[in-house]
């Protein structure tokens, strides 16, 4: 993981001198590039810092070693839910609660609603129905 976070914190390195030649560039006139590459920094600079913390909290990788198998990568990842319905939910949700800062606030707020709808849904999904614990 260390490499993949090295990458990372390398974008801070790469797209801070190039936020600064963009806004130069445009004569400071033009400021969504330039605050869209400082945020792209920032995000850099966030996802590489998360990286380098984990690398070092579980320690190499068989993927990181040079003498690392494939077998040794092999088992449980993570638990997926294949038939949820609730992230369609909660992306209909943010679309609507986009398009609602677009057309009007009391659309926002429909969105919301049922935002915390399909948050609910989702975090008791396993707690209830046919794959309760």
């Amino acid at each position: 993981m260390k490499i993949e976070s090295w990458i990372f914190l390398g974008g801070v390195f790469f797209f801070a001198p190039v936020a600064v030649v963009y806004g130069y560039m445009t004569n400071w006139s033009e400021w969504v590039g330039f605050l869209a590459l400082l945020m792209l920094v920032g995000l850099s600079a966030m996802v590489g810092w998360y990286l380098l913390f984990t690398a070092k909290r579980i320690g190499p990788r068989p993927e990181d070693r040079v003498d690392g198998e494939i077998h040794e990568n092999a088992g449980d990842i993570g638990l997926f839910s294949p038939w949820s319905w609730w992230p369609l939910v909660l992306a209909a949700s943010a679309a609507i609660s986009f398009l609602g800062l677009a057309v009007g606030w009391w659309v926002f707020f429909i969105g919301a609603g049922l935002a915390v709808v399909g948050v609910t849904g989702w975090v008791y999904e396993y707690s209830r129905g046919d794959h309760a614990h």
